[in-house]
């Protein structure tokens, strides 16, 4: 299992998700990205993966879905997809993000001097993880990694999701990305969908639900 963190986190956010998933004797890393442009991040998945051996798993959160999409990895076996956005051939992640209205708790985003997007530290608790404990939402903010433009500007190449099996959560009470942008994406990719009532980070406020998909995944991929 290979896990790809999403922008305003790290690794760390697959935390609650890591550990059933090695109890299960499964290998799993959690893919750093240094969210500075999608062609960067996609290297430093490759990179990650140059570290592990047999078929592999991807699982992405929200930006992320952008990431594996772009993975040309021969032992790719199955793609899984949280909240995910998975912009199609010569789309941006901009492009669908911003398919449709944004939700009215939804923070205002704008590039700092550097062309980094930051977000406001009240916006982990009204809408990145709306679910979570205020504690959590705090450690969010305060461990957050900004995401470059670049990183929502630059066309993605052909997708891994149109020869690969995938795995979609819609996350209906998402108020980062709009549920009805998920469930376009979702059906557009041809995945296997759950839809629940889970907020953007689902990894942190439901991660049993993120466990029996991966594991429906590797079922999946080893049979």
């Amino acid at each position: 299992m290979v896990l790809v963190h999403g922008a305003w986190a790290d690794g760390s956010s697959w935390a609650h998700v890591i550990k059933p998933l090695q109890s299960r004797g499964l290998s799993v890393v959690a893919a750093p990205l240094p969210l500075t442009s999608l062609s960067d991040d996609v290297a430093a998945l490759e990179r990650a993966l140059e570290r592990t051996d047999g078929p592999v798993v991807l699982v992405a959160h929200a930006y992320a879905g952008a990431v594996i999409g772009a993975s040309v990895n021969r032992r790719l076996r199955s793609l899984v997809f949280i909240a995910a956005l998975t912009p199609d051939e010569g789309e941006t992640v901009g492009e669908v993000f911003y398919r449709e209205k944004p939700h009215p708790d939804a923070p205002r985003l704008a590039p700092d001097t550097q062309g980094f997007v930051w977000l406001p530290a009240e916006a982990f608790g009204a809408a990145f993880c709306q679910h979570a404990s205020a504690e959590q939402a705090a450690l969010f903010a305060a461990t957050q990694r900004p995401i470059a433009l670049a990183c929502i500007q630059e066309k993605a190449p052909r997708p891994a999701w149109k020869t690969t099996p995938s795995w979609y959560l819609v996350a209906e009470e998402d108020r980062m990305i709009s549920p009805a942008t998920q469930q376009f994406l979702a059906r557009r990719m041809g995945a296997q969908i759950r839809s629940e009532r889970t907020d953007h980070t689902p990894l942190v406020t439901a991660p049993d639900l993120i466990v029996e998909m991966i594991l429906d995944a590797v079922t999946s991929s080893a049979a």
